[in-house]
């Protein structure tokens, strides 16, 4: 086995043990009742890894809860930004695994948990900065060659 295979192996092995270990301290507080608010819950348990381990990235993951806010099967990473290196991936997919972490089970009320139990959730991790969407404003920052 090559060294890099076995790095790869313990990276996969560690993000299966923070998905499948039981998390004692889960994020406390509101039960959530509203798509807003489990997207304002995922919010709070983001925690991007700092500028000096990896690059800012988007990585957006699919994740699916049963009727009790537990995740149902393995989340899948279906998007990160092209500019990405192999360590800005390996950084920001255990930050987004962290996160799944600290907010499951998530606190479905009733009507909330038959309502979303088994159905897909696209949930959108942003760090890097949103360019200007004022045209005009954008103008101004475009180099121009007169």
């Amino acid at each position: 086995m090559n060294g890099r295979g076995a790095i790869w192996r313990i990276i996969w092995f560690g993000l299966l043990c923070l998905l499948l270990y039981p998390a004692s301290a889960h994020a406390e507080g509101w039960q959530v009742n509203t798509i807003k608010e489990a997207y304002a819950r995922f919010s709070n348990c983001w925690k991007p890894p700092p500028t000096t381990r990896a690059n800012p990235i988007d990585i957006t993951v699919i994740v699916s809860f049963n009727h009790s806010g537990a995740i149902l099967g393995h989340p899948r990473i279906t998007y990160e930004s092209e500019q990405a290196n192999d360590n800005d991936r390996l950084q920001y997919r255990l930050a987004v695994m962290e996160a799944l972490q600290r907010c499951t089970p998530m606190p479905f009320t009733e009507s909330m948990a038959g309502a979303v139990a088994g159905r897909p959730f696209a949930i959108r991790f942003r760090n890097r900065k949103i360019s200007p969407q004022n045209p005009e404003r954008r103008a101004w920052l475009t180099p121009k060659i007169l």
